[in-house]
């Protein structure tokens, strides 16, 4: 191969990777529309969620993108005492999600809008039980998810759930 062909073959990649990112982006413009263009999609709005009580919090109870809302990681305290459910793992997790089903329902979703799960144990060999009690949650419609260990938790937690669910 010449140089003349290489330099034509880098331009080429080149043009290809910015068409690429390009068309990525064009989805989500914010100005108006384009002349000629029957409609164009702007980038859907952003609301920061967080209830009084969690105000003081340095994160956002949830985010609301569009007709998805992101709920940060929940832990199972009660939260009236502000403690960890006593009780070990099944506990802790059987806390953990009625914390997230009162949060969806304040922001307008419910545990049978949920899409995914993330959930973080402190000990990956407590799975089995924590997904004893999972299980319970998502009866019909099972989200994605993933499960991992971790080297710690807030609070001396033993199980952290966060997750995404959609608002009809």
């Amino acid at each position: 191969m010449n140089k003349s062909h290489l330099k034509f073959l880098t331009l080429f990649f080149c043009l290809v990777s910015i068409s690429l990112a390009v068309m990525a982006v064009a989805p989500f413009k914010a100005s108006g529309p384009e002349v000629g263009s029957p409609q164009v999609q702007t980038a859907p709005k952003i609301e920061y969620l967080t209830s009084p009580e969690r105000a003081r919090a340095p994160f956002s109870e949830a985010v609301r993108v569009g007709n998805l809302l992101f709920l940060s990681g929940q832990l199972g305290r009660d939260p009236k005492t502000g403690k960890l459910a006593e009780g070990g793992i099944e506990a802790e997790t059987r806390q953990c999600l009625e914390n997230i089903k009162n949060t969806l329902e304040k922001y307008g979703s419910s545990m049978d809008k949920v899409i995914k799960a993330t959930v973080m144990l402190a000990d990956i060999t407590e799975w089995a039980k924590m997904n004893s009690v999972y299980v319970t949650y998502f009866p019909k419609n099972k989200p994605a998810r993933s499960a991992f260990g971790v080297s710690g938790l807030a609070g001396g937690a033993r199980v952290e759930i966060e997750v995404i669910a959609l608002i009809e």
